[in-house]
């Protein structure tokens, strides 16, 4: 491993859970059983084919009188059948033994990689607006999806087999130095040494090809999301054949740099198998010029043969695990970082309860900018927002509209100045107890491919739902006729974001969804201006009959559709500039 590679095990050692680690402590557990399940094999095969060759010699053995005695064996031909049953069962228990190690080792891997997908989601959703702002979602949805499964089989599932692989060669070369010590130092120096030469030749390409592999993942995810989430003008562009020549140059490489671990990993079990016929070859050879001739030497020949049997498999498992945590440490990284987003205080935990809202929201000499560096979005900015106002803003794209309400939703935080709900400066204590007051209906309203009324309350489990509540929003929302009509009512499915719905049957979903949150503030941020003269007008009736009891905050760029608000406030960089509902006539 490189310097890093320790360190980044341990710190993948630190996400997993309580339980994980006990999990893994047991299997470590079960490979140590299973190596001396092994070594019994192997140390059993020296008397077994000792009885077959000569059972008068074993017979007489000192070291067997008390198991002869114990059995009641009376002739050396009595020996056979118990040596042989000793023998099955030894093998058949070591088998059974690998058998419940990898089955233990699968199920404790992949347990842990749904821990780190989940914690890398749970963690992601609870980072910051602006850090989502920052970076591509692609990066993201590859550590989850992709990048989180890599480190099952590239570093969890690895690093035991790895330790599996340490014990059983240190069990089975004890054995073998127990029976025949030149012949198990020698063949453990050659097989070594033949591991050592490959370790170093192919240490770089395995890096590389690692670094390739953690790279076009995301890139092949990129070009997913960026393919099927436009789908509309690649099919109005004709742009197909772009994005998927992007997406064969990214799934190429990525194969390719696969490719080659995968031969680096694995090559060297063909030469190790033929180093060991060769190692047996000339160890019978040797015993077969002993005085004894090779019939006295078949038991000593025999465990040999049995030991490199299950050497070697085990010193490439050792190989191929070492080979797959050096190609998959650029992944690790990438999914550690993942692991590493801070959380929040209130994560995990209900929401607040709301801080108190009974006289306006102020925006105090507020300013921001997204970098340290970069130009200014708003400055100088002062607006007071009274309860229960309908506040209209407007201005150029770009101007910072959006983000001016994004910094009221407690979404950004000011880069100077202040905002004050009642007087109370909002920060990142009470930026939750803020936010549960507040709701918002977007241009482009997200809708899941789930029923109307699961759509209304939005992230509420299903059985949680309430029913009276949904329709009531629905009510409010000037939707509940359409609800209707349907055959199913609100069970029925809108189809992926929201396709079987027309845009202002979606927009009214939004509001409902506003509604049934049951918040103090709804913001409508350009919430009208893809949709159609009428069916805008309609969505904004809908808008003007709720309640003065809410505050509502519309962003729009036409005059028409704010003409109902109590006042208008044009933004831009420099601050903002308001007028009455006299002053806006037109």
């Amino acid at each position: 491993m490189r310097p890093s590679e320790p360190n980044n095990v341990l710190r993948l050692w630190r996400h997993l859970t309580v339980r994980r680690r006990r999990q893994f402590f047991l299997v470590l557990v079960l490979m140590v059983l299973s190596s001396f399940s092994e070594m019994f094999t192997i140390g059993a095969v020296v008397p077994f084919l000792s009885a077959l060759a000569s059972p008068g010699r074993l017979y007489s053995e000192p070291a067997a009188q008390p198991f002869i005695r114990a059995i009641g064996i009376t002739s050396p031909e009595q020996l056979l059948l118990p040596l042989t049953l000793i023998f099955a069962a030894g093998a058949l228990a070591a088998g059974v033994m690998r058998l419940v190690v990898l089955w233990a080792t699968t199920r404790a891997s992949f347990a842990a990689g749904a821990d780190i997908s989940i914690d890398i989601y749970h963690r992601t959703l609870h980072q910051p607006y602006a850090v989502h702002v920052a970076r591509n979602s692609s990066e993201v949805i590859g550590g989850i999806v992709s990048k989180a499964a890599s480190v099952i089989l590239g570093t969890l599932m690895p690093l035991v087999t790895m330790f599996g692989s340490a014990l059983v060669v240190t069990t089975i070369v004890a054995t073998l130095v127990a029976i025949e010590p030149a012949t198990a130092l020698a063949a453990l120096g050659g097989f070594g040494t033949f591991y050592g030469v490959i370790t170093l030749l192919v240490r770089r390409r395995l890096a590389r090809s690692g670094e390739e592999v953690a790279r076009q993942q995301t890139e092949v995810v990129k070009c997913l999301q960026e393919g099927l989430g436009g789908i509309r003008d690649v099919l109005i562009d004709g742009a197909q054949d772009s994005y998927t020549e992007t997406y064969r140059r990214a799934d190429t490489l990525s194969r390719k740099a696969q490719a080659s671990i995968t031969f680096v990993s694995n090559s060297p079990r063909f030469g190790i198998e033929a180093l060991g016929m060769v190692l047996i070859a000339g160890l019978a050879l040797n015993l077969s010029r002993n005085s004894g001739g090779l019939a006295t030497s078949i038991p000593v020949l025999g465990a040999l043969a049995l030991g490199a049997q299950a050497l070697l498999p085990a010193l490439q498992a050792g190989y191929l695990s070492w080979s797959m945590l050096r190609a998959n440490d650029p992944t690790l990284r990438d999914t550690l970082r993942l692991l590493d987003q801070p959380l929040p205080e209130h994560a995990g935990r209900p929401n607040p309860a709301p801080i108190p809202f009974e006289r306006s929201i102020d925006l105090v000499d507020v300013g921001f900018r997204y970098f340290a560096d970069g130009p200014w979005v708003l400055r100088h900015v002062n607006l007071r927002i009274p309860k229960g106002s309908r506040i209209g803003f407007k201005g150029t794209t770009g101007g910072g509209k959006s983000t001016l309400l994004d910094i009221v939703m407690a979404l950004l935080e000011p880069t100077e100045g202040r905002l004050l709900v009642d007087g109370l400066p909002v920060t990142e204590a009470n930026r939750r107890a803020w936010q549960v007051r507040i709701a918002h209906v977007p241009q482009s309203i997200f809708l899941a491919d789930s029923s109307i009324a699961e759509n209304v309350a939005f992230g509420v489990p299903a059985n949680r739902i309430d029913m009276e509540r949904v329709a009531s929003a629905a009510r409010q929302a000037q939707i509940a006729d359409l609800v209707a009509t349907l055959p199913n009512g609100y069970a029925t499915r809108v189809g992926e974001r929201g396709v079987r719905l027309s845009g202002g049957q979606r927009q009214r979903i939004g509001i409902a969804r506003a509604l049934y949150k049951q918040a103090s503030v709804i913001i409508f941020d350009e919430a009208t201006s893809a949709l159609d003269g009428e069916t805008e007008e309609a969505v904004m009736t809908a808008i003007e009959g709720l309640g003065r009891d809410l505050t509502l905050l519309i962003v729009a760029h036409r005059l028409s559709t704010l003409r109902g608000c109590d006042q208008v406030v044009e933004v831009n960089g420099n601050g903002v500039r308001t007028a009455d509902a006299a002053t806006r006539a037109v």
